[in-house]
């Protein structure tokens, strides 16, 4: 079982829709290229909704006994507080009150999956300190991602070709 945060799951799926399907290890020393092949190369794996520090987050040189000390770019979003934690945590709970999800809850990634297709709408209250044209891209990306993942394989290559064909 996968302990992860929702804005990490959000990420990985918004990542597929911009055709990425590698994730390389990170200078940080983060779990992200682990857990993402891990979410990518196996839909049915459960997950556990994780507010604190997830499986991504537990190897990172930022977390630090279990919370992040690490800073985030506030110069384009200037609202946001200059904490990841504080950041991730404020995302995270928006992203729970948005699809019914609870600390520890389980579910599969498909299960997850299927939940943001029905139930993020527009996702720029989300991401409210975020200017909304960036949020659209993303927005774009997290829907295209989430119908690659919840495609079947054969349909995944199909899509992975057309994208290299119009690139």
């Amino acid at each position: 079982m996968i302990a992860i945060k929702p804005h990490h799951f959000v990420d990985i799926i918004t990542a597929l829709g911009e055709a990425r399907t590698q994730f390389e290890p990170h200078p940080y020393g983060h779990a992200v290229h682990l857990v993402a092949a891990e979410i990518l190369g196996n839909p049915g794996v459960q997950l556990r909704i994780e507010l604190g520090a997830d499986n991504i987050c537990s190897p990172c040189r930022h977390n630090a006994g279990g919370l992040c000390d690490d800073t985030i770019d506030t110069s384009f979003r200037p609202q946001a507080p200059q904490s990841k934690r504080e950041w991730n945590l404020r995302i995270d709970r928006r992203w729970c009150e948005r699809l019914g999800l609870r600390q520890d809850d389980c579910l599969t990634a498909r299960e997850f999956c299927l939940l943001i297709r029905d139930r993020a709408g527009d996702i720029t209250d989300i991401y409210q300190e975020i200017p909304p044209e960036r949020t659209a891209q993303r927005q774009a990306k997290l829907t295209r991602g989430v119908v690659r993942f919840l495609a079947s394989p054969s349909n995944q290559r199909k899509m992975a070709e057309a994208d290299r064909n119009m690139g």
